[in-house]
């Protein structure tokens, strides 16, 4: 049989992998597939550089439009990236009834809907397990392997930047600043890494997993993003104290008000499998009604674990090519007419528990006005520690005594808490802004 060809946009560090893990294991790819896949085509405006990578028999150019419009390329691979241009060769190339396979985890989240929509009007598989986690293979788990189940929360480690990084404060004791220029010299964190500090990129991957968790329409507008810039050193440590351990977490649950869908530092018990996932790996867990928790744990980016992903998506369509395209696995897990209308809820809806930091006059009655504040608002405490602040603050010319307050709540409602949490930054005996991160316990 003729084997499959595809076209390549973009040779980077995922394309240039993927061809040569494809390259590489070729036969045992093709008994896996019933027929030969072969990348006939590369698009790339360093020509040089791209037939430097590929070698003799590709065709190279420099215009990705050559590549979808070559009558012989039955899959486009993007591996752009941005939601630009890649938005407008994706579409395109699913107008030319090319089936795509993309590690795009951005234009997906910002632009799902519609690149879906497109794809199931012209009966053509777009393939994305390589945006999410690398190489773990968790979209084919959520959409397939985990199919007889309803899922009810997935937490994920799903950016190896900001992993690296907590795992260095923890384990050095610096701050965020100190740790970030190293993870930029060993090439952990790029020079300009806003979207995986802030949060952005896991919310990118946390968007896709809820949509096919849960059978909702892609809402990454609708996310709670928050990143790890503002997290000092002494949190870590204090955590530490109360058996537990910082990650950013990408969280989707599903509630009986709606889906919860947030990004965010989460204080874990170092008991979980998750809290002990350290450098720059990725770690999933997910929860079905049917299985109980499972857990997904691997590398989640660099050029072949990524490649691995990238080309088992060609592996599945390969096989699916000549299938109808009603008896395909739909692209978000559930068929198109039969998505929810789930609202992703607002954070002030979210319950969850807490870990409060406040930084207080060491003087008698401050600990009895602040729990008396959370008592009379609902909040139940779970722990407190006083540790002797490091710190000391002027009141005129004398010398206030400080003292850190950490408390550990159970579950509340967010919006709850907001509350009283201004209140209490307006007691003149909190002398510092209060520190607030969330705690799930995941069980």
């Amino acid at each position: 049989m003729k084997p499959i060809q595809v076209g390549l946009l973009g040779i980077g560090t995922v394309g240039s992998g993927t061809f040569n893990v494809l390259r590489r294991n070729q036969e045992e790819i093709k008994r896996r597939a019933g027929r030969g896949i072969e990348i006939t085509m590369v698009a790339d405006l360093d020509v040089e550089r791209a037939r430097a990578a590929v070698g003799e028999g590709v065709r190279v150019v420099d215009d990705a439009r050559a590549v979808i419009a070559n009558p012989d390329i039955d899959i486009v691979v993007e591996l752009i990236g941005g939601y630009g241009i890649a938005r407008q060769l994706v579409l395109e190339s699913i107008a030319a009834g090319k089936h795509v396979v993309t590690a795009n985890k951005a234009l997906l989240a910002v632009h799902g809907t519609e690149i879906f929509a497109a794809a199931h009007a012209k009966g053509v598989m777009v393939a994305f397990e390589a945006a999410v986690a690398g190489g773990i293979p968790i979209i084919k788990a959520l959409r397939e392997g985990l199919t007889a189940n309803s899922i009810q929360w997935i937490a994920g480690i799903i950016n190896g930047t900001t992993n690296f990084i907590l795992s260095e404060m923890r384990d050095k004791g610096l701050d965020f600043a100190v740790v970030l220029k190293e993870a930029q010299r060993l090439g952990y964190a790029e020079a300009d890494p806003t979207f995986d500090i802030e949060g952005v990129d896991a919310a990118h991957k946390a968007t896709l997993m809820s949509a096919i968790a849960f059978g909702i329409a892609v809402q990454f507008d609708k996310a709670h993003v928050e990143g790890i810039t503002k997290l000092a050193a002494q949190d870590i440590r204090y955590a530490e104290q109360l058996g537990y351990r910082i990650k950013l977490l990408g969280i989707t649950k599903r509630t009986p008000k709606g889906i919860e869908l947030r990004v965010h530092p989460s204080l874990v018990p170092s008991k979980r499998l998750l809290a002990n996932v350290e450098g720059a790996m990725n770690a999933v867990v997910v929860h079905g009604d049917a299985v109980g928790t499972t857990l997904y744990y691997g590398k989640g980016a660099g050029s072949e674990p990524t490649a691995s992903a990238v080309i088992a998506d060609l592996v599945d369509i390969t096989r699916l090519h000549t299938a109808d395209a009603a008896h395909r696995v739909p692209h978000l897990a559930f068929h198109p007419d039969a998505m929810s209308d789930l609202q992703v809820l607002p954070m002030a809806e979210v319950v969850t528990s807490y870990y409060l930091r406040l930084r207080v006059a060491d003087e008698a009655g401050v600990l009895a006005q602040v729990t008396g504040l959370l008592a009379s608002a609902g909040i139940s405490i779970d722990a407190v520690l006083q540790r002797e602040s490091d710190e000391v603050g002027a009141d005129g010319a004398a010398a206030v005594p400080q003292t850190d307050l950490i408390i550990l709540t159970h579950d509340t409602r967010e919006g709850t808490l907001d509350d009283v949490l201004a209140q209490l930054q307006a007691l003149s005996t909190v002398l510092a802004p209060i520190i607030r991160i969330r705690k799930e316990e995941l069980a």
